[in-house]
């Protein structure tokens, strides 16, 4: 097998496992890290031969975008503070502790090398947190602040790892600077987002088309990411920083074949790339095996600490940390979302998984420093950072469900249906004023607009069919079967005239184009 097959396989497995997740409840990620684990024993399968360097750029900003999609920027805003106290606080804190205990427990590593490996494991990864999280049925509010803390931690953690790492090749290092190179990333990553969304913003009013509009959404994460790095910001957030951006101003509400076409393109996408990334997780086992020969206990050993040392960390800094947001929150009349409950803070203290971030920045460790010599104890990091890795995803990732079920902690749907309905009547209010618009400047017969008046009234019952009073709903509920059974007849219809159309294809001297063309306008034809 070459490594054009092996892609092929984890293509494929993105595809299946999905189904396969979704009927054994479990993770579409985890099963894609084990089928990866498995191929790695193959002895037919080779070594992952993807450059180190490439596997943040090529694999996060798709990820990265996908996930911004599914929020908005009013949502980071009302969670500033548990997400500050996860992305930020909590990455420094687990640096620090895994830093600390690395150097205690690795004889000869220096603390730079530790603070390196504080930092490649300490982020967990918002890829494993959204796609596991977001399949238990959670509350919206946990989902939300796992989601922040995922997008936004690998900021932080992959600053510090560029800062321990140069200290480590050069030799030196000062507090000063990297909190400037801190400070200075950040900043950068930001105009670059701005600009780039601005400009992308625009440039998708001038091209217009749906193809072209959706082709452009593939290539800005690259684009922001990669032109932030050479600018020496940080892609992870001027990635975020265009999604955002673009997901607050460039959504038109009438541009609906966009919209549609633009959320089937990046959900096939997003399935692909988070199978292929978490694929690569579980194929890197061939280097963590090489690395443990002969070496296994001790190996093992450090790896068993550290992973101890993330995991209990995590719970250490949520207790306190849900406590003080409680607080601030009952005292101020902030709409954020918290957890509420010790059940949901053991949720979001077990969904803490590390993934592709953390592989990708242990694989980019630099094999020799400034003055040629070996990176010290790079291999070690290497073994200790898949054993995490490992120790979390796969374990956390397969356990989570059944704590989930264990602790009872479900979304809540009464609320989620109350939200539901009260948009339904804002979007009938909206309907029906506008008729009334209509009314004041255009003369409509009186059974024209008593008809329009019912499709107003049906646009909110067909969101929120609890909407109105009985009478009004039993008429409704008429009218729904009426249109159900007009539906199906003019679908079947539709077609018959598609097969129609698309047999002319083969014929002698059809163009293909103009049977696309008219095939196209009966399958829009088929939305209405």
């Amino acid at each position: 097998m070459d490594q054009l097959a092996l892609l092929f396989v984890l293509l494929l497995g993105a595809v299946v496992s999905v189904p396969v997740g979704d009927r054994l409840g479990l993770p579409a990620p985890v099963l894609m890290t084990l089928l990866g684990i498995v191929l790695a024993l193959l002895d037919f399968v080779p070594n992952v031969e993807v450059p180190p360097e490439l596997i943040l750029p090529l694999l996060l900003p798709p990820l990265l975008y996908a996930a911004v999609r599914r929020t908005s920027w009013r949502q980071f805003a009302a969670n500033v503070r548990p997400i500050f106290l996860l992305a930020v606080a909590l990455v420094f804190v687990t640096t620090v502790c895994v830093a600390v205990v690395a150097d205690a427990i690795i004889p000869g590593l220096p603390i730079a090398a530790a603070v390196a490996l504080g930092a490649l494991v300490a982020p967990p990864d918002p890829v494993a947190a959204t796609a596991v999280a977001g399949q238990l049925g959670l509350p919206r509010r946990l989902v939300s602040i796992l989601e922040g803390e995922g997008l936004f931690n690998d900021v932080t953690a992959i600053v510090l790892y560029h800062v321990a790492i140069a200290a480590v090749v050069s030799g030196t290092f000062s507090f000063w600077q990297a909190g400037l190179d801190l400070v200075l990333s950040a900043v950068v990553a930001l105009i670059v987002g701005l600009a780039l969304g601005w400009g992308a913003n625009r440039l998708m009013g001038l091209l217009g088309d749906a193809t072209l509009q959706i082709g452009l959404t593939l290539l800005v994460p690259y684009a922001a990411y990669v032109l932030a790095e050479e600018l020496h910001g940080s892609g992870v957030l001027a990635v975020l920083t265009t999604a955002l951006f673009l997901a607050e101003y460039a959504t038109d509400a009438d541009d609906v074949m966009t919209r549609l076409a633009g959320h089937t393109v990046w959900d096939v996408v997003d399935t692909l790339v988070t199978g292929v990334a978490f694929g690569l997780i579980g194929l890197e086992l061939h280097n963590a095996v090489r690395t443990a020969s002969g070496r296994w206990g001790e190996l093992l050993g450090w790896a068993a600490a550290i992973v101890g040392v993330v995991v209990f960390v995590r719970l250490l800094w949520l207790l306190p940390a849900t406590w003080l947001t409680k607080r601030l929150h009952a005292r101020r009349d902030h709409d954020e979302d918290i957890p509420m409950s010790w059940r949901e803070t053991v949720v979001m203290w077990w969904s803490g998984m590390r993934g592709v971030a953390s592989v990708a920045l242990a694989l980019a460790i630099p094999l020799t420093v400034d003055d040629g010599s070996a990176f010290p104890d790079r291999d070690e990091i290497v073994f200790i950072a898949f054993g995490v890795i490992m120790g979390t995803l796969v374990l956390q990732g397969l356990t989570l469900p059944w704590l989930v079920k264990r602790l009872g902690v479900r979304a809540d749907t009464a609320r989620e249906k109350e939200f539901e309905k009260a948009l339904a009547v804002r979007a009938a209010k909206a309907a029906k004023r506008r008729l009334r618009e209509i009314e004041s400047v255009e003369e409509l017969p009186e059974e024209l607009s008593e008809q329009m008046l019912r499709r107003a009234f049906d646009i909110g019952a067909r969101i929120s069919p609890d909407l109105g009073e009985e009478e009004r709903r039993e008429a409704h509920e008429q009218r729904v079967r009426r249109l159900k059974r007009v539906r199906r007849i003019q679908g079947e219809m539709l077609s018959a005239a598609r097969h129609e159309v698309l047999a002319a294809r083969s014929e002698p001297g059809a163009d293909p184009e103009v049977v696309d063309r008219v095939l196209r306008h009966l399958d829009v034809r088929s939305l209405r």
